[in-house]
């Protein structure tokens, strides 16, 4: 890709800015291709283009991890984790560009556009999707179970989907970003709709109550792709069953539990959000009243 060549290699593991512009214009390039090459259906098509574009910068940046690694002659914890976090930092980044721009399209575009080219995402805000079941029951008794169980697939097929094909959990990431910037970005164009004020001011107020649980999830299913990828890269570059490799490869394993706390912490902050603060609620409420 050119923008990957415009800067300096180690540019996206330094500059968190940087991952956040990429997840801004690569987003939009893979909506701008995918509507006039798949104008029929392009949600799932721009997801794709999008994961596609960003791949060759994972690539470098687990490739920058690995050349590190193997100049290191005992293997250390503490660096190990310090390479991780800069990994998740670029993720979260990368993540909140992605989410910004499907928002924000969401909330400009006239209703029939908005509806066509995110009709995937926005089938799962009214249950019909893989994570649709959590939003229907959104005041259920059995809320935090329902979020869990769900949560819990997405992060299993993060990981699974980074062991077998390395840096593939992008795709999940990326459309995990896609669904939760689309549905964000249409509750609070219903909202806007039903009391007569901009969209923005009603995503601003919903980004206040759900970044917390919203970052906390994603946490954990970056957390499951690093792990995934790393054990992956591991079994390929190291001797097995060597010092290095077991080494490497529990503390991936130990990467991957902290993974699963984070999603359970997550889920119950969700389900507290969710049930409890009421401000949330009635922009739900607003937003399926003014979208009719």
């Amino acid at each position: 890709m050119v923008l990957e060549h415009i800067f300096p290699e180690n540019w996206l593991e330094k500059k968190g800015r940087y991952a956040f512009v990429l997840g801004i214009v690569y987003s939009i390039i893979g909506i701008l291709i995918s509507t006039i090459l798949f104008p029929g259906d392009p949600a799932l098509v721009a997801v794709a283009f999008t994961s596609l574009l960003l791949l060759p910068e994972l690539y470098k940046i687990f490739s920058i991890e690995e050349r590190q690694e193997s100049l290191e002659h005992k293997i250390n914890l503490k660096s190990l984790w310090r390479d991780d976090l800069d990994v998740v930092r670029i993720y979260i980044f990368l993540f909140l560009g992605i989410l910004l721009v499907y928002s924000i399209g969401t909330m400009i575009m006239p209703e029939m556009q908005a509806n066509s080219l995110f009709r995937e995402q926005l089938e799962i805000r009214f249950g019909q999707g893989f994570t649709g079941q959590a939003m229907g029951g959104i005041f259920s008794s059995s809320l935090f179970w329902d979020l869990l169980s769900n949560n819990f697939l997405v992060l299993l097929a993060c990981f699974i989907m980074a062991l077998l094909t390395g840096d593939g959990a992008i795709f999940l990431i990326t459309w995990n970003a896609s669904v939760w910037g689309t549905i964000f970005g249409i509750t609070a164009k219903g909202a806007a709709l039903f009391a007569g004020k901009h969209p923005f001011y009603f995503f601003g107020l919903i980004m206040l109550v759900v970044f917390p649980h919203m970052m906390i999830e994603a946490i954990s299913y970056f957390l499951a792709a690093i792990s995934g990828s790393v054990i992956s890269k591991d079994v390929i570059l190291e001797k097995f069953a060597s010092e290095r490799f077991l080494a490497v490869f529990g503390f991936n394993l130990y990467l991957l539990l902290f993974a699963l706390m984070f999603l359970l912490l997550g889920a119950l902050v969700e389900t507290f959000v969710l049930q409890h603060v009421g401000i949330y609620q009635e922009i739900i409420r607003m937003s399926f009243i003014g979208l009719g």
